[in-house]
């Protein structure tokens, strides 16, 4: 992926280095393993917050804690990396709701290491990886994640971890939008199979808000290299709800997906990034996802 030199966003909040600990252990906090491996390996993906299918899953609620210190970001390459994805996400973003009489307010991106406070969302941790939290719109990352990607999954590459960055700020587009307001109040009346499939929808068009990211940065900036498309696929697919319950559990039910199937993941995904169009990202009203 070519983005050295190009614009870098000062929408950064570094918190590493303050301490807190963690890592990718699951079963962390005090939410018990058995119930919850797929729900925490599901969210290591694209999760929109870690609260919400901890909090869902154990009964509670969203702790409430003091935010943690930021830091000036630091200057080296994945640092600037971030940085880079993020102003191309700005860049993007603004023209696409400028284009249709709005103005586009960009989410603050946080960083952090092992575990972190948000506002609104309890803590983050890095066991349930990149997640939203609409409560203050921000992104919240803990950049061994993409280490991790590699390791356990063989998924990576630049052009990767700038979807996975693409895909948390579509969850922020769509609170913008007032979609995921919508989203929610909705699943507090459905039942638990009717409320994972709403998920599914909202999760399927953040990845289509990724692939119309991508069209239209790389039409302005060429950012994408040979391989790079079908490293992202690789890992759309990877992380489909299908193949992590397959991995984790042996067996798939289709009725506790959240995310998609793998080929629903690829499919949003292609469509955006082919169309460039947020008006073909409409997975509320498709009759096939």
């Amino acid at each position: 992926m070519r983005w050295e030199g190009d614009r870098q966003s000062d929408n950064i909040e570094d918190r590493r280095g303050g301490g807190g600990g963690g890592g990718f252990g699951i079963g962390g906090g005090t939410v018990g393993i058995g119930t919850i491996v797929v729900a925490l390996i599901g969210s290591w993906f694209f999760g929109v917050s870690p609260s919400t299918i901890l909090s869902l899953l154990s009964g509670g609620s969203p702790a409430q804690v003091q935010q943690a210190p930021a830091h000036p970001p630091a200057n080296d390459r994945e640092t600037q990396f971030v940085r880079t994805v993020l102003g191309y996400t700005e860049d993007t973003w603004t023209q696409i709701f400028r284009a249709n009489g709005a103005t586009y307010s960009p989410p603050h991106l946080v960083l952090y290491s092992g575990r972190t406070p948000t506002g609104g969302c309890g803590t983050g941790q890095s066991a349930v990886g990149p997640f939203y939290c609409p409560a203050d719109r921000k992104v919240y990352i803990d950049l061994t994640f993409f280490r991790m990607m590699q390791q356990r999954f063989k998924v990576g590459g630049e052009f990767t971890q700038a979807y996975v960055i693409a895909h948390e700020v579509g969850h922020h587009v769509q609170n913008l939008l007032g979609i995921s307001g919508k989203v929610d109040s909705a699943r507090q009346h459905l039942s638990e199979r009717d409320a994972n499939a709403a998920s599914v929808r909202l999760e399927l068009q953040a990845d289509c808000f990724a692939g119309v990211w991508a069209y239209h940065t790389n039409q302005a900036k060429q950012i994408i290299e040979q391989g790079d498309i079908e490293s992202a696929l690789n890992a759309a697919s990877a992380i489909g709800d299908d193949a992590l319950q397959r991995q984790s559990r042996g067996e798939v039910v289709p009725d506790s997906f959240t995310h998609g199937t793998s080929a629903q993941r690829v499919r949003w995904f292609k469509r955006g990034l082919e169309t460039g169009s947020v008006e073909q990202c409409n997975t509320f009203e498709a009759r096939q996802l």
